[in-house]
């Protein structure tokens, strides 16, 4: 693939080559004149990274304006999706949900229930549809917008097939299970763009308001260049099903999908994208090789690992450590580190310091209070994508998004084999999860099993 970093480049490196001559200056002395200096006054001798104007920032007024009536169908009628479908409507007016698709038929009737009890809409039984092909029957109705928020697996090719019938759409993260998925995504994300839509991910953070002013304080230069990071998350095992005797092998595994590396992409890709989206996001760098190690303790269903720890080089030679476990009774951290040239951002206390530890910048979270009614960042994603429909203004996340869910693919590609993964080879890959079987029925189990480092694998 020719010009794969879609970020630019350019002010980055002019930045750098500044920041690497300024950075000189910062030691002995100088040091303790500069922690006199007022935040005013080192905001005035702050290098960006990049030019104001030429990095995206979402606007994120509390609704998104009014405008043409939005008729939206929802693929996939789960815990995920069902938030989504909520969140859509709160964010702005004059919308409404017409039709619903889910493999099992009460996961639709329950998501329709809900819409009738909470927003008084009707969804009628021939705008139910269930079945592994029922995303094909949502956007073939008379839809203006889709969400598709089904296991992780499914999207590229329900995101592919909306596009292809040009529709705007909300694609739950992450976005891909694979490469093939992956390629599968910058291919419909570039037909989106010829088309004129506007595609909007669920990496919520891009609309969390604490994050976007952190990435703007980043961009003026308030820790200069940025020379590494780690990022985090560290919790307590996630839900899990027990199989029902009267289950087939795919109602069960569908049922219980986030505990399975073929339709969650395991943890790593299925959680820790946002982490690392984060790192991806702030610097405009993807990762160019990953080293890592990871290994199962304690999950009781799926064939998933418990825990990743990733070496992630990434394009200009530093280094990103990337760490994500889901193991009851461990210390937890759902956080981002990034270190600069000229100090170092936190986002466990949204904290800006310079590297001799005092507070340059905090996020005011009474101010947020203040001034903003709507401060949900799963709700104001839907805010910032349906402002963009209404303004005509083309939007295309799911590219920049594409990129930090391979680089988590990468991570745990390389924990499953033992190799050291590239992004060259892992873009090219074959590597495909989708069972050779899918069906409603009985499957071939025999190839989800937990990967062991240094044998070969082909799952």
């Amino acid at each position: 693939m020719k010009k794969e970093n879609i970020f630019s480049r350019r002010s980055f490196l002019k930045s750098s080559a500044l920041m690497g001559a300024a950075g000189v200056l910062g030691t002995g002395s100088a040091a303790s004149i500069l922690t006199s200096c007022t935040k005013q006054d080192e905001a005035a001798k702050l290098i960006p990274l990049k030019e104001p104007g030429t990095y995206y920032v979402p606007e994120l007024p509390d609704k998104a304006p009014e405008g043409k009536a939005l008729k939206a169908g929802i693929i996939g009628c789960g815990g995920r999706a069902s938030g989504a479908t909520f969140n859509f409507l709160n964010a702005a007016d004059g919308l409404t949900v017409v039709a619903l698709a889910d493999v099992f038929e009460d996961r639709v009737n329950g998501l329709a229930d809900r819409l009738k009890k909470e927003k008084d809409i009707d969804i009628p039984a021939d705008k139910r549809f269930v079945g592994l092909d029922a995303y094909k029957n949502v956007i073939d109705s008379d839809v203006d917008v889709v969400i598709i928020a089904t296991p992780p697996l499914f999207r590229p090719v329900h995101f592919q097939y909306a596009v292809e019938k040009g529709k705007h759409c909300f694609l739950e993260k992450p976005i891909c299970v694979d490469p093939v998925g992956y390629r599968t995504i910058i291919a419909a994300s570039r037909q989106a763009a010829a088309k004129q839509l506007c595609v909007v991910t669920g990496t919520q953070r891009h609309h969390e308001r604490r994050y976007v002013e952190a990435y703007k304080k980043i961009m003026d230069g308030m820790i200069g260049e940025i020379t590494g990071g780690n990022v985090y998350w560290n919790q307590n095992m996630l839900w899990y099903r027990n199989r029902d005797k009267n289950w087939s092998d795919c109602e069960y595994m569908i049922k219980d999908w986030v505990n399975w590396k073929w339709l969650s992409g395991d943890h790593i890709v299925e959680q820790h994208v946002h982490n690392i989206d984060v790192f991806t996001w702030f610097s405009g760098l993807k990762p160019v090789k990953a080293v890592a190690f990871g290994s199962r303790q304690r999950r009781l269903t799926g064939d998933q690992y418990d825990n990743f720890s990733v070496d992630f080089t990434m394009e200009n030679g530093i280094h990103l450590h990337s760490m994500c476990r889901q193991i009851d009774g461990c210390v937890n951290n759902v956080s981002e580190f990034i270190q600069g040239t000229k100090g170092s951002w936190n986002s466990a206390d949204n904290t800006i310091r310079d590297l001799a530890g005092n507070e340059l910048w905090k996020y005011d979270f009474e101010a947020e209070k203040a001034n903003h009614a709507q401060n949900d960042p799963y709700t104001l994603e839907h805010v910032n994508w349906i402002s963009h429909i209404r303004a005509g203004k083309p939007i295309i996340q799911s590219e920049e998004t594409a990129v930090s869910n391979m680089a988590a693919i990468m991570g745990r590609e390389a924990a499953y084999s033992g190799a050291e993964t590239t992004w060259t080879d892992m873009t090219a890959s074959p590597l495909d999860y989708t069972p050779a079987d899918l069906n409603m029925g009985k499957m071939d189990m025999t190839a989800m099993v937990v990967p062991v480092p240094g044998k070969p694998i082909d799952k």
